[in-house]
């Protein structure tokens, strides 16, 4: 039987005692600021019984506290239930951002804890500053929740293999050398890289060292003169794999090794490495007299923007992955209409079936979200078998899904109307829908970034006083990770960085409106950034939507939309029609034909 929360906590507490710690803080992270962790360094998760994929646990003496976002309010309150530990709303009036609650709460030397391997550098200097102001000191050399977690899951050993170049569209040769071009113009003899999917895209690797993500576990070592070292277990190799990389000028070495390689480095070296994406105690390993370049990974830009190869792939891709939903979502009406009892973790079970079927598919990108009715109004709900609903002939069903191709990745979500639906389901559907289309209509200028489109989305939402508290859009990786930088398209944040849209970036387009106990609804197509056009104010730019799968005319209000948006609708469903087709035949095709009539 494993340990409940508070006696975790318990235990936490009683090394906190032992160390002279008056508080820790775990936060969701790994030695490589991950967004989605390995079971390892899920300590948070352990501690608190929360799930969810982002937030931050600080225990002290007496309070313990949860930090997550509006997304995860509904989960964090039936998790946290009786456990002792306080859900605190982020971004909501009153409520303190876990520093400013530290600051308050800590005294004069007082020590605050964070294990090493999951802060960044970035992340350690700002709480230094923060809490430095009121005598606090900062510990990372200790970690307290690793001390309390005896049955700890061990490091994943997956294989790691070759992205067949094929599909990789450029050599790994090829994309170091681009990156040593970064290096000299940057003055750099080395370059650190910890970050997972831009290890992967550099050296053409996939992996399954996390769950729904084609990433492995490692850090790799560049320099400016043709060698690099990729610190990976050399069991997850094959030996014709290692020959092949040692050919390109790439050496394994154990994962653990990176230290001691950063501590091997010269006076006269220099150091790029991005103090916002290498914990501290990786960097602890940097000798005092390397120069340190510190600045965004090179690769993180060049993977953002996709090649034409790679677009065209993609572009393959979407027809496939659009053919498979549309007969998953056939099944799954016509399994209701012969009475056939359904849950949320049937969808999950049919839409990975017809994915499965298609060729060259990988796995899920993410774990499927099927939300019937209220569940909808959860935006990262997950359906368990100890918690789930059955499905009826009514209502609304939001399924939220993505696939690991090797030629990419997709992000998808349609809702569904299982049978009769609401004026207020209908309404609200049309709106955020015309958020989408405003959205996808767009014609920006070159430069132009994310937080500047976001109210394009929002403004129907606004209009009938409503709104969503998650960002508009997210890159996606090029069969990597779902959600990719530096792109957003989010509301502007004081100090964040406005990162221009630039053609061949790929963006979600996801907006939503979530009615607690009632309804949530969200509609998200996949969409690249293309040249529009050039006129004596400038070059603009504008979206090509990638997603191919028609949106449910039943769920709408069509009466709410405008004669463009009708005309954008039926251009789109015109333009499924005829990529799904050839891939469709019987009763999918026929279902294909119905739901992307006009309107």
């Amino acid at each position: 039987m494993s340990t409940p929360v508070p006696a975790r906590i318990a235990a936490l507490r009683a090394a906190m005692q032992q160390h002279g710690v008056a508080a820790v803080i775990v936060p969701s992270a790994d030695p490589h600021l991950s967004e989605y962790l390995p079971g390892h360094w899920q300590a948070r998760a352990w501690l608190s019984g929360f799930t969810g994929s982002a937030g931050t646990l600080i225990v002290g003496r007496e309070h313990a506290g949860l930090w997550t976002d509006s997304r995860y309010f509904a989960q964090a309150e039936q998790q946290l239930a009786g456990s002792g530990i306080a859900l605190m709303k982020l971004h909501v009036p009153h409520t303190p951002e876990h520093m400013d609650w530290l600051a308050t709460h800590l005294h004069e030397a007082d020590v605050l804890a964070v294990a090493g391997d999951s802060v960044s550098l970035a992340g350690l200097r700002q709480m230094e500053a923060r809490l430095g102001e009121h005598g606090v000191r900062v510990r990372t050399d200790l970690d307290l929740p690793g001390a309390a977690w005896h049955d700890r899951p061990a490091l994943p050993h997956a294989r790691i293999v070759e992205h067949p170049i094929a599909w990789a569209c450029t050599s790994r040769a090829d994309k170091l050398a681009r990156l040593r071009t970064a290096l000299h113009k940057r003055g750099a003899t080395h370059h650190l890289v910890s970050s997972l999917d831009d290890i992967a895209w550099l050296t053409n690797l996939r992996g399954s060292d996390v769950e729904c993500n084609p990433v492995f576990l490692a850090h790799l070592l560049v320099t400016a003169e043709g060698k690099a070292t990729l610190f990976a277990e050399r069991g997850k190799f094959d030996d014709a794999l290692v020959a092949q990389l040692a050919a390109d000028g790439v050496a394994i070495t154990g994962y653990a090794g990176i230290t001691g390689a950063l501590a091997e480095l010269r006076k006269d070296d220099a150091l790029l490495f991005d103090p916002g994406r290498v914990v501290c105690a990786i960097s602890n390993a940097i000798p005092a007299g390397v120069r340190r370049i510190e600045a965004a990974n090179p690769s993180t830009a060049f993977k953002a923007v996709k090649s034409p190869a790679e677009l065209d792939r993609v572009r393959d891709v979407m027809r496939r992955d659009g053919a498979a939903l549309a007969g998953a979502f056939r099944e799954i009406e016509h399994q209701l209409a012969e009475g056939k009892p359904l849950t949320e973790l049937d969808v999950h079970r049919l839409v990975h079936a017809a994915r499965a079927a298609q060729p060259e598919f990988v796995g899920e990108s993410f774990a499927t979200i099927a939300g019937y009715q209220a569940n909808g109004a959860l935006p990262h709900y997950r359906a368990t078998q100890e918690s789930h609903s059955a499905l009826q002939a009514k209502g609304l069903l939001l399924v939220d899904s993505g696939g690991q191709y090797l030629g990419g990745t997709t992000d998808i979500t349609r809702v569904l109307a299982l049978g009769e639906t609401s004026a207020e389901q209908r309404r609200d559907a049309t709106l955020v829908l015309k958020g989408m289309i405003a959205l996808s209509r767009a014609r920006f200028p070159k430069g132009a970034s994310g937080p500047q489109l976001d109210a394009l989305a929002r403004a129907p939402l606004w209009a009938a006083g409503c709104d969503y508290g998650h960002g508009t859009g997210h890159g996606v990786g090029y069969f990597l990770n779902v959600h990719e930088g530096p792109q957003s398209i989010r509301p502007p944040v004081n100090g964040g960085a406005l990162v221009a849209l630039e053609p061949g970036m790929i963006s979600s387009i996801e907006p939503g409106l979530y009615k607690p106990g009632r309804h949530g609804i969200r509609h998200e197509n996949l969409a690249v950034v293309v040249e529009a056009d050039s006129t004596e104010f400038g070059d603009f730019l504008a979206f090509e939507t990638l997603t191919l799968c028609p949106f449910d005319r039943r769920a709408l209000e069509p009466g709410l939309l405008g004669p463009d948006e009708r005309a954008w609708l039926d251009d789109y469903h015109a333009t499924v029609r005829a990529a799904l087709s050839p891939l469709l035949e019987g009763a999918d095709l026929a279902w294909l034909e119905r739901h992307c009539a006009p309107l």
